[in-house]
């Protein structure tokens, strides 16, 4: 939904109404005023303090909640990007509906008196799958992302040709509040430096949304280089522990006059599976946060709300090996992942108050928790035996494996199935060269399960086998990568495994459709045997609870739960064992 236009008054009323209308639509600007270094918002001097929230990390019931608690904070703007690849899963095929209706969100934050920096990519990193770019572009396997290349600039641009003109009526000088529009993010961090790329996008954006709206970039200060363009105002991002003199000294050899911009200022930091969570003090964050308030800059918080990273959705590092984000996206951000304000939000509040005018009222209290468990989850089988279910229009056979991308499975998992050409009656080594496990494989000889191979790590895994027997590879899709250099991430099998010396072909692949399987789980429960056997690999484990009238947030909290590591575990995650066929877990 557009912004409403202005309804009609009567012409005796309008001399007397003028000052109390807000501007309209052909008075409305926000500019660059180079000679005082700072922004002009309506021809009035301007600054904004802002917060990063993302819609699409955020359930929808819970948009305007997170938006007032932000503008509560005293905030005057939010920042946020638009993933690419989760409003467009298919060539062609577009969803704005539901948590994808980025439109209702807009209304949402104007309903919330918040401007808006909007960042629509292509590229985003966001700690997200594979940066925002859809995984469907693979399927050309030479493609040359964020480039030139013709294959790539193709599917920006019929992209933005939809998204864009969506975004015009939304821009603050035809009656928005999106007041800036960042172009690309953080290029100047990717290998490629392709500056006719970068001005194929400067100048789509300007095509389809004019002249008048504020278009910039944003760049770590060794990025300003290479992610920096003329015409396009240039910000930079930095945290409370770097040199904030040093690194706005920097900025201003590329953008001499003009207010000084910290477009992702970092209150906290991401998570990787297998490490500790990432906290920012409250005391760095303010320090830093009321110098750069002192200097006069505009500045956006990095993240002020930072959510979860729902379904498949997170994406993943590549430092000396492959780091794939947690589910949760907490950040240590001001407001909690739960939604809460955390003693960094008054800590903040307190700062910016100093500066501009808070809103009056009191906050929300936190919001009501229901505690739902211990649960008792029972055994319902292992995923074998549901392959019919996860996989209905059977496998896909090919001499040799296939990646996810080669047969059109972006995320998930996908089963790989081989048998034995002869018997190994010795423990042999099982292996992929070239580090072709992409991400993690959990391998099964006849439904046994027998360890697990992983990208970047080195796992001895020796199997035996007789001659026929039926050799399962399980590849787990942990995230694709989403910063920096990063190639082309295609996942699966990239190349054949190896028993001993042997190269084990055929195969065959079977993409696997959770989602299919929960839809169709309580006709399923039906068919299942009264009385599964213990399993020996990946499982599937279910259980039922109560929701009260009362109703409140909750989450899963799965203590001694791990990923398997060996073959000492009896499945994909291992948890703290109650009876047979039984595991614990609290809500």
């Amino acid at each position: 939904m557009a912004p409403e236009k202005p309804f009609c008054l009567p012409s005796l009323l309008l001399p007397l109404l003028t000052l109390l209308l807000p501007p309209q639509a052909d008075t409305r600007s926000f500019v660059v005023d180079r000679n005082h270094d700072r922004f002009l918002l309506d021809g009035v001097p301007f600054r904004y303090v802002s917060g990063s929230l993302h819609y699409f990390r955020v359930p929808r019931v819970l948009w305007a909640d997170r938006l007032f608690k932000m503008r509560m904070s005293g905030l005057n703007a939010i920042q946020f990007y638009v993933p690419w690849n989760y409003h467009e899963p298919e060539p062609g095929v577009y969803n704005f509906n539901g948590s994808r209706d980025l439109f209702a969100f807009l209304k949402e934050a104007t309903l919330a008196n918040l401007l808006v920096i909007l960042r629509p990519g292509p590229y985003i990193c966001a700690e997200w799958e594979m940066g925002g770019l859809p995984a469907w572009l693979l399927r050309k396997p030479k493609i040359h992302l964020r480039t030139s290349d013709p294959d790539f600039l193709a599917a920006v641009d019929s992209w933005f040709k939809v998204l864009l003109p969506k975004i015009y009526p939304w821009l603050y000088h035809n009656g928005g509040n999106i007041i800036s529009i960042q172009v690309e993010n953080e290029y100047g961090s990717y290998r490629a430096c392709d500056v006719k790329y970068m001005r194929h996008l400067a100048g789509l954006f300007r095509a389809l949304l004019g002249d008048k709206i504020l278009l910039f970039t944003t760049d770590g200060p060794e990025g300003l280089k290479c992610g920096s363009l003329q015409g396009l105002y240039t910000t930079v991002d930095f945290g409370p522990a770097d040199n904030m003199t040093k690194i706005f000294a920097l900025l201003r050899k590329y953008e001499p006059h003009g207010p000084l911009v910290n477009s992702e200022y970092y209150t906290g930091w991401l998570d990787y599976w297998g490490q500790n969570h990432s906290t920012r003090s409250v005391p760095a964050v303010t320090k830093g946060l009321e110098k750069m308030l002192e200097l006069g800059a505009s500045v956006n918080m990095y993240m002020f709300h930072g959510g979860t990273n729902f379904g498949y959705w997170n994406g993943a590092d590549e430092k000396g090996r492959f780091l794939p984000i947690t589910t949760s996206y907490d950040y240590d951000a001001p407001i909690s992942e739960a939604g809460d304000p955390t003693p960094k939000f008054f800590a903040i509040r307190n700062v910016i108050s100093k500066f501009q005018e808070i809103p009056l009222g009191p906050l929300p209290p936190p919001s009501p928790k229901m505690m739902l468990g211990p649960l008792t989850l029972q055994l319902d089988g292992d995923l074998l035996a549901f392959l019919d279910f996860l996989c209905p229009q059977g496998p896909i056979h090919s001499i040799l494996p296939m990646t996810f991308e080669a047969v059109n499975q972006d995320r998930g998992f996908m089963l790989y199935r081989t048998h034995l050409t002869h018997t190994v009656s010795e423990p042999t080594q099982f292996w992929v060269p070239n580090n072709g496990v992409h991400d993690r494989a959990y391998v099964m000889v006849d439904g046994v399960f027998q360890g697990v191979l992983e990208r970047n790590m080195e796992h001895n895994l020796f199997l035996m086998g007789k001659r026929g027997a039926k050799l399962d590879v399980l590849l787990e899709n942990m995230g694709r990568l989403s910063f920096g250099s990063n190639s082309s991430d295609f996942k699966g099998l990239l190349e054949p495994p190896i028993l001993g010396q042997t190269i084990l072909t055929p195969w065959l692949m079977f993409p696997l459709k959770v989602d299919n399987l929960v839809k169709w789980w309580f006709p399923i429960q039906l068919l299942k045997t009264p009385h599964p056997q213990i399993p020996s690999g990946p499982t599937f484990y279910s259980t039922t609870f109560p929701v009260f009238d009362s109703g409140g947030d909750t989450f899963l909290y799965l203590p001694g739960w791990t990923k398997v590591l060996d073959g000492a575990g009896g499945g994909a995650v291992r948890g703290e064992a109650g009876k047979e066929g039984q595991q614990k877990l609290s809500l």
